[in-house]
Order: C-alpha cells, then sequence, then structure tokens
C-alpha cells in the first residue's frame, strides 16, 4: 500500500533551505549586508577546516561563480568582500551553470564554490548556495556552523590587515573549461551530426555552454531564449515552462527539444511529436539503458518521494530498483554517495550521474540520452514509453505562512478520505517548499479523474486555510 507522507520544513534553519538560501533580492536574507557576512563565515569556516588547498597555503580560495540574475552584480561583490575581509581569496568565474561552477571549484582545487542563484525562480528572486573543494554541496552541519557564525558576530574581531587581506582575479577560460568537461560526458567517436535539436536555455546560466556543446558535437541547432537581460530569466520559458519547448519543436520540426532551468543544473526533453519527457522518463531511460549495459551500481536508481511509482514497476521488470529520498537533489546526492549509487534524480528535471558529476547537470543529463537515441536508433517518442506512468494530480498553492500540516483539521480529514477512497493503490504526498512559499501536494491513483477532483477539494482547503 502506498501511504500519505509528509515531509516537515526545519523550523530551526533559518538561513539555509533545502537548496541554499533564496529570496527576493535586497531583501533579508538575500542583502548585501547578509551577503558580506555570509562570505565572512564561510572564509573562517573552510580556513578551519582546512581542506587541501588550505593545507598547503595560508590562504584559502573560494570560486564564485552566478546566473544572469540583474542582482547577481550587487551580491557577488559583497560576497567577495566578505570573503576578502577575512583573509582569503576570491576566483570570480561570471555566469555558468551550477554544476560548472561545481566543476571548476574542484578543476581549479580551489577550498569551496559558491553560486548565486534562485534556480527556477523569477528574476527578482536570487539565492546562495555552497560548494566543498570536492565539487559536492555542503554538509548541513557545515551550513549550521556559517549560519551560526552569521547571526552570532563570533568573528567580529578577526580583522586581517595590509597584506594579509585577499585578493580576488577573474578567471577568463571558466567557460571553456567547463565545455570541455561536458563534452567529455558524451563518448569520443560518436557525433550528433544529422541531429536537429531545439534548444531552451531560460535566458539563463546556460546561454553559452549548452549551444556551444551542442554544436560542437555536430548538432544543427534552433536556438530561443538565450539572450539574458537580467530581467528576463525563467520568464514564460525554460524547464518550467514545457509547453515553451513544445512549441519550439513543433515549429522547427526538431528530432528532439532541451529546456534549462535558470542555472542549468536540470533539463526536460521533449520528443520529436512535441511531447514532454519529464524527469521520471529520462531516469528510466537512462537507467535501464545502464542495467543492460552493466553499469547501473548495485543495480539501483534513486529518486525522490515525487517520482512516479511506476518509476518503481519499470525498474523491478528490468532486475532493478528504487531507492526513495526526500524531496531535493541534495538529497538524492547524499544517498549516491552513501550507498556509493550512480545515477539519480528528480521528476523535475534535477539528474545527477555520478559518472561524471557532482551534482545535477541538466547538459550532461541531455547528452546521455542524446547518446540513447543515436546508439539505439529509436526516437524519443519510442525510448519514453519503458515508463508506464500511474496517474498524478499535482498542486502548489503560495502560502503566507507554513504552519505544520498536522495543525489543518480539514485538510488532514480529506487527506484521509482519500486515502480511504485510494484502497491502497495510490498516496498523498503533501509538504512545504524547501525554496518557496509554497505548500505542495500530490496524489497518485489509477483513477484520473477521482484524484483530480480530490486534488482540488484538499487544495481549496488549504488555500483557505494557509493561502496566500
Amino acid at each position: 500500500m502506498h501511504k500519505r507522507m509528509t515531509i516537515p520544513t526545519d523550523s530551526s534553519r533559518k538561513l539555509f533551505g533545502t537548496d541554499g538560501i533564496r529570496g527576493v533580492a535586497n531583501l533579508e536574507p538575500v542583502t548585501v549586508e547578509t551577503a558580506l557576512k555570509l562570505g565572512r563565515a564561510a572564509a573562517h569556516v573552510f580556513t578551519q577546516r582546512g581542506t587541501p588547498r588550505a593545507s598547503n597555503s595560508a590562504r584559502p580560495t573560494i570560486v564564485i561563480g552566478k546566473d544572469t540574475r540583474l542582482s547577481g552584480y550587487m551580491l557577488e561583490n559583497a560576497l567577495a568582500a566578505g570573503v576578502m575581509s577575512l583573509g582569503a581569496n576570491v576566483l570570480f568565474i561570471g555566469p555558468l551553470p551550477t554544476p560548472g561552477v561545481a566543476y571548476i571549484t574542484r578543476s581549479l582545487r580551489a577550498d569551496a564554490g559558491i553560486v548565486l542563484s534562485a534556480s527556477h525562480n523569477p528574476y527578482e528572486d536570487n539565492g546562495i548556495k555552497f560548494f566543498r573543494h570536492d565539487g559536492y554541496k555542503l554538509d548541513d552541519a557545515v551550513e549550521r556552523r556559517i549560519e551560526q557564525l552569521v547571526s552570532s558576530g563570533e568573528i567580529e574581531s578577526v580583522r586581517p590587515t595590509a597584506g594579509e587581506i585577499g585578493q580576488a582575479k577573474r578567471i577568463d577560460d571558466a567557460l571553456g573549461r567547463y565545455v570541455e568537461f561536458a563534452k567529455a560526458s558524451y563518448p569520443k567517436g560518436m557525433t550528433l551530426e544529422g541531429m536537429h535539436i531545439a534548444l531552451d536555455c531560460a535566458n539563463g546560466a546556460a546561454y553559452k555552454s549548452s549551444p556551444c556543446v551542442l554544436r560542437e558535437l555536430g548538432a544543427r541547432l534552433t536556438l530561443e531564449h538565450h539572450a539574458p537581460t537580467g530581467r528576463n530569466i525563467n520568464t514564460n520559458c525554460g524547464s518550467t515552462y514545457p509547453e515553451e519547448i513544445s512549441r519550439l519543436v513543433k515549429s522547427s520540426g526538431a528530432s528532439i527539444g532541451i529546456a534549462h532551468d535558470g542555472d542549468a543544473d536540470r533539463a526536460i526533453l521533449c520528443d520529436e511529436t512535441g511531447e514532454v519527457v519529464d524527469g521520471d522518463e529520462i531516469l528510466a531511460i537512462a537507467a535501464i539503458d545502464a542495467i543492460r549495459r552493466g553499469e547501473l551500481a548495485r543495480n539501483t536508481l534513486v529518486a525522490t518521494v515525487m517520482s512516479n511509482f511506476g518509476l518503481d514497476d519499470c525498474l523491478r521488470a528490468h532486475g532493478g530498483k528504487v531507492l526513495r529520498t526526500a524531496v531535493g537533489d541534495r538529497y538524492v546526492i547524499e544517498a549516491m554517495v552513501r550507498e556509493n549509487l550512480n545515477i539519480g534524480g528528480e521528476q523535475s528535471g534535477h539528474m545527477i550521474f555520478r559518472d561524471f558529476g557532482t551534482t545535477g547537470d541538466g547538459l550532461v543529463s541531455a547528452l546521455q540520452i542524446l547518446r540513447i537515441v543515436r546508439e539505439t536508433g529509436k526516437p524519443l517518442s519510442e525510448l519514453k514509453k519503458i515508463l508506464v506512468k500511474y496517474p498524478q494530480a499535482q498542486r502548489n498553492l503560495r502560502v503566507t505562512r507554513k504552519p505544520p500540516l498536522g495543525e489543518l483539521p480539514e485538510v488532514n480529514a480529506l487527506v484521509t478520505e482519500t486515502e480511504r477512497a485510494l484502497e491502497g493503490q495510490g498516496r498523498v504526498l503533501l509538504r512545504y517548499s524547501g525554496t518557496e512559499p509554497k505548500v505542495r501536494l500530490l496524489i497518485e491513483g489509477r483513477d484520473d479523474a477521482q484524484i483530480s477532483a480530490q486534488a482540488d477539494r484538499i487544495a481549496a482547503a488549504l488555500q483557505a486555510a494557509i493561502g496566500a
């Protein structure tokens, strides 16, 4: 029986959510003042931790990258000032996908990386997230230590002077390094010659890197939303507006479509008929291909509780299984590292291929599917049939507050009623977003009309109780 899963928020964490710090730029916590303190706190933590580079040098180095938001200029300067004021050095790499920042951090043997991005959020938002020296996201304990330093004033007296203050320089070849890294995830000797690809860059961080890689591999591109202004990132485009890549594929006659989000750590695909191919379908295609090759570690795919339960059926039919985690790519990655697994991801299009990288990478993920299309000679519309989905009804509502969901009696009564109606042939998932002021509802079952009607009733109760 598939049961309801309610994932509580962690009220003890004031700054960091499931994917770093995020909010409206120039309002707390995404302000110049807090960014300055975060830079100081991060420099102090990485100095104290003695990461590999710091052990060979008295001066740690921190990479700072960003997406294409207007507020990125303001925040990167504040962060850099904070880092340098604690005696650490800064490497500016400019606009680059989040996975590119992770890679450059490793490639340059820096002590940490910082990304300024709010991912798929609108341009007025921004966020701050950190990578360790090895390109993995920070552990919760390290984030809590940084947060403690920001709030406590513990390091206010740490004030290097004269030659002890840090320096900053710009890395001019960061884009080229990431392009070569992404290309290396595609088989040598194989090209994309003869393949027509539609690409939506969401006016975000991949506006240069993804077109460059796909063209250098030989693809013919129909390209849109690749002209960022600082104000148009994710605006009616990208992976959160899949109807746009569908339109682009249909109008151009492309054989496949790729849509990134603002920081390009995710990708949603589109087949040649204009049908969207989501993260679950991408994971199924990649995992079954890996099983057939004998390359899926422990024959286990990692997915979150939001992924369709048809994924479990699909893997089971091919001798594999699915390991479930809480929502958020950080939890997927943590499980992959802990269990030594190599493929995982989310329905939203975050896919992690640990054979190539340490975090979600929309371009690398797309290249893995393009390889399978090329090797099998099958169109994406046929490949995606490997996953037979259970019907799902999802509702995402903005909220004014986030009380414990167990304290909403009318909502809970409807959830219980829905679970009884499903008779063990489905599930209800209710949770708050870790990155936005939203509550997310998912109902999965055999009867599409039934679950849609119940989702509307629960959503109405949520709206009445805590809706914006």
